[in-house]
């Protein structure tokens, strides 16, 4: 069976959890990241069903090519090019009562299903749950910083704030996302992750595990280098958080 090519919003019917996954010339990670996906789906028998979607959007190489080689990933299409664009096309077309947001370059870990499952099932007040990146190609030097700064920094920011997600690595009930109207695609790149975790903590309870990893590519972190990276990430948190919008508009696509 290949993948569906879907483009009109889904029914919701006994689908579990939907894996949305946006991809703009994602032809090099996206193999690596549906593999991991599909065996984590494998392995989360009993969990109740769960879809994978990939969205193209607005790609020019064979992003949609790769995806479709995958039996049961559905591929839908956005093609006004944007992140918060893609995602927001990921919840129209989903059909899950959860859903998990991944980036392509992401490889995930075993058991994340099952634990973000876990995390809603155990409490109904939750809404969202996020955690933090482990750089999988990252020298030991700069991994052991990037760890100092989650446990040292971020989550005592999660501490005051009572919210925070990774964008490659959260998951939101569908009714959450759809109460709040979705994503705001007037944000291009920064500081979206915090944006709707900031408005999801009006409607319900935002989860930080710092348990709750996805091994992704360090690609930006080489091209702009790690303290530079950091900053800029951290000076839109606080802009969202301060001013409700990022400081940042302008961002490189890094592929």
């Amino acid at each position: 069976m290949n993948a569906t090519q879907l483009d009109s919003p889904g029914n919701i019917n006994d689908v579990k959890m939907s894996i949305v996954i946006p991809a703009y010339n994602e032809e090099a990670y996206l193999d690596e990241c549906l593999r991991s996906v599909l065996e984590d789906v494998r392995k989360s028998t009993g969990c109740g069903p769960v879809e994978v979607l990939v969205i193209d959007n607005a790609s020019t190489d064979r992003t949609s090519e790769v995806a479709s080689r995958f039996p049961g990933v559905r591929v839908a299409h956005e093609p006004d090019k944007g992140l918060t664009k893609a995602r927001q096309r990921g919840l129209m077309v989903a059909r899950g009562d959860v859903i998990g947001y991944v980036d392509a370059d992401t490889r995930m870990p075993q058991g994340w299903i099952r634990a973000v499952l876990g995390s809603f099932d155990a409490d109904p007040d939750t809404v969202c749950v996020s955690g933090p990146y482990i750089y999988y190609d990252l020298p030991p030097l700069s991994k052991f910083f990037v760890r100092m700064y989650w446990w040292a920094i971020a989550l005592p920011i999660y501490g005051i704030t009572g919210y925070m997600a990774v964008g490659g690595n959260f998951a939101a009930r569908r009714s959450a996302i759809l109460a709040i109207k979705g994503f705001d695609r007037t944000i291009a790149f920064y500081g979206e992750d915090t944006d709707i975790a900031r408005r999801l903590s009006a409607v319900g309870r935002v989860r930080f595990l710092m348990s709750l990893v996805m091994y992704t590519s360090a690609r930006r972190i080489k091209a702009e280098g790690l303290f530079r990276t950091a900053a800029v990430y951290a000076l839109n948190f606080i802009s969202v958080v301060v001013m409700n919008r990022p400081a940042t508009k302008l961002y490189r696509d890094i592929r």
